[in-house]
């Protein structure tokens, strides 16, 4: 054997000659030009500008790709990170998670809040099922309050839904509205009883000058394509509590994947349990990034449109506008009013479509509706998603008391409102001129078939 071969078979290890030296092969960037032709078109540029668009990447080039995943993102800053910043800087908390739905930050929260099994959680009987679901989801036990004229939580309610089984309260901010959070929060802390605030619905909101969210001992929030912050499907938890915001990872960063240390024992007791994934992609943290700093913003154009409309109209003795907890911190993408009875209710509907105004409302039509408890189906069957009995009926409940009823007639104030409401959609894009004329347009039907009454209630 030469001096060469014996060289070559030498370990590098004992000074012999390494095997690889240099990798020939070049791939592909695994997140490349394709890619972003696809995020290209799915904004809806011509085809005329696709082809410019892929000149100036082709020739500008894509490096390896972009990794579009929070961790190992090879930045000084992730856009998932960075969007947690901002939530932090808007809404002025000391922690903020951003996950991957609405639900996935209610379920991280309730569990970080203590829902387990046969634990209550008492819930409004208006407001989107994946509340209720995600007390479900932890194992927990949702139990309905009726609500009040603004559609949301009566807090006079409350006490009597409180057992030894009660762990906390989710108050929701249903459709653009805000909660009477003081009263609330003081049933809460007078029990000792946690607080998660729902703002899927009205991000931007305030009550009494402070941030809907920044109340409770946790905020969820849905930021997504559908609600007023988001561009896609994403999620948000915000609080002050460092425990808390530890629990909320443990459930959506893996059991632990955030700690500073990954794999080390707990710090403290109850630290570490079984968690899934929730994380926010890159791809979702850089648009909500952006998205989040226009919230101010967009809600101001809501709130200023819906104050044009409603300066403008009269009060009636036959309507009743939704009671507003505070009318200058609601978000205000709807007007919102109850006739007196559904047949009217169903004559002002149509008078006021025939004006081309965007009224619609249920007139006491029973059409599925995951807004309204007794039509949240998959809680009637109380089963989990593995196909056993969940929450009130599990083998592990701590649940022994009479069952919640989840039909109808458990909530009679929901029920009759819910059924009456009128809704009107409102659009932050409205000019004067637009709500001039839908003023007029209301004015005009309500004239025609109520009574006015300068002492009913103002719609402001």
């Amino acid at each position: 054997m030469s001096q060469k071969e014996r060289e070559t078979e030498r370990l590098a290890l004992q000074g012999g000659l390494k095997a690889v030296t240099k990798i020939e092969g070049k791939g592909e960037p695994k997140i490349g030009i394709e890619e972003f032709m696809a995020l290209a078109k799915r904004f809806g540029f011509k085809e005329t500008a696709l082809d410019r668009i892929r000149q100036v990447v082709t020739e500008e080039g894509i490096g390896s790709g972009p990794f579009l995943a929070n961790y190992y993102s090879g930045l000084p800053e992730s856009c998932v990170q960075a969007f947690e910043r901002v939530c932090r800087e808007t809404f002025g908390t000391k922690y903020a998670v951003g996950v991957s739905s609405g639900t996935g930050a209610l379920h991280s929260s309730f569990a970080a809040a203590g829902v387990g099994a046969g634990k209550e959680v008492i819930c409004p009987a208006i407001g989107f099922y994946a509340t209720s679901a995600a007390v479900v989801m932890a194992n927990g036990v949702p139990v309905f309050c009726d609500v009040d004229e603004s559609l949301g939580m009566d807090p006079a309610k409350i006490e009597a839904l409180i057992t030894e089984r009660t762990v906390a309260l989710a108050p929701t901010h249903v459709m653009g509205n805000v909660c009477r959070m003081d009263a609330i929060m003081a049933v809460a802390r007078k029990h000792n009883l946690k607080v998660i605030e729902d703002c899927a619905q009205a991000c931007g909101g305030r009550y009494k000058g402070q941030l809907v969210g920044t109340f409770g001992d946790l905020g969820c929030f849905s930021i997504s394509a559908y609600k007023i912050v988001g561009g896609g499907e994403g999620g948000l938890v915000i609080t002050n509590d460092e425990r808390l915001w530890d629990r909320v990872n443990c459930l959506a960063e893996g059991g632990g994947l955030w700690r500073p240390v990954r794999f080390a024992k707990p710090r403290y007791e109850g630290e570490l349990f079984v968690g899934g994934n929730y994380r926010m992609s890159e791809m979702e943290g850089a648009v909500d990034t952006v998205q989040m700093q226009k919230m101010e913003q967009t809600v101001d154009r809501f709130r200023g449109v819906k104050r044009r409309v409603t300066e403008q109209l009269k009060t009636y003795r036959e309507i009743v506008p939704q009671m507003a907890n505070d009318a200058e911190g609601e978000v205000g993408y709807s007007l919102r009013f109850y006739p007196a009875d559904v047949a009217l209710g169903k004559t002002l509907v149509e008078a006021l479509q025939a004006e081309g105004i965007n009224a619609g409302s249920r007139c006491g039509q029973h059409r599925d509706d995951w807004h309204i408890y007794y039509d949240m189906t998959p809680l009637h069957y109380h089963h989990q998603f593995s196909g056993g009995a969940c929450g009130t009926g599990c083998a592990r409940s701590a649940h022994r008391g009479p069952h919640p009823t989840y039909f109808r007639g458990a909530c009679p104030v929901a029920d009759d409102l819910f059924d009456r409401v009128i809704n009107i959609g409102l659009n932050q894009w409205h000019s004067e001129t637009d709500c001039d004329n839908i003023a007029r347009g209301i004015t005009k039907v309500l004239d025609a078939f109520c009574t006015r009454d300068p002492k009913g209630r103002s719609w402001r």
